[in-house]
């Protein structure tokens, strides 16, 4: 019995793994009035770059319980803090990004301060995706700074 689990445990270096995906989603900046993000949307979006290892929804003092409930219904790990949302979705990216948890991070923002996150994990070696909330809530510099960027809401996401 032991041995079967231990095989369907151990590494199965005959085929190549599905990247791990890390989702880090800054929900001051993407649940705003102006842009129609859907918590089902961003799930859908980085599950078709790897299987999602890491799925997280920042948010400050002031989210409402209604999403806070949707978030984690949906299989998002919410984590609500009352200092700044932006430093510890950047701390954490940043160590799972380096610690070989994930292959490919995502974060979802409009914030050109996660620009050093995705540089940062780009020099260790993890595939990097930006994803805007909309058009007009979309970085330049968090697009140019990364691998991949998505845009929700235009055809292709």
């Amino acid at each position: 019995m032991f041995e079967r689990v231990r095989a369907r445990l151990a590494p199965d270096h005959s085929r190549s793994r599905e990247p791990t995906v890390g989702l880090f989603v800054d929900g001051p900046n993407v649940f705003r009035d102006e842009f129609d993000v859907d918590l089902d949307d961003l799930r859908e979006a980085v599950g078709d770059l790897g299987r999602v290892g890491v799925i997280r929804l920042y948010l400050d003092e002031h989210a409402t319980p209604g999403l806070i409930q949707a978030a984690e219904a949906r299989g998002f790990e919410v984590i609500v803090t009352s200092g700044d949302v932006d430093v510890k979705l950047a701390v954490d990216a940043t160590a799972l990004s380096g610690d070989g948890t994930i292959d490919r991070l995502a974060i979802a923002s409009r914030d050109t301060d996660f620009k050093p996150v995705l540089e940062h994990a780009g020099a260790v070696g993890v595939e990097t995706i930006a994803i805007a909330p909309g058009e007009y809530g979309r970085s330049d510099a968090l697009r140019n700074a990364a691998d991949q960027a998505v845009t929700m809401g235009t055809d292709g996401d």
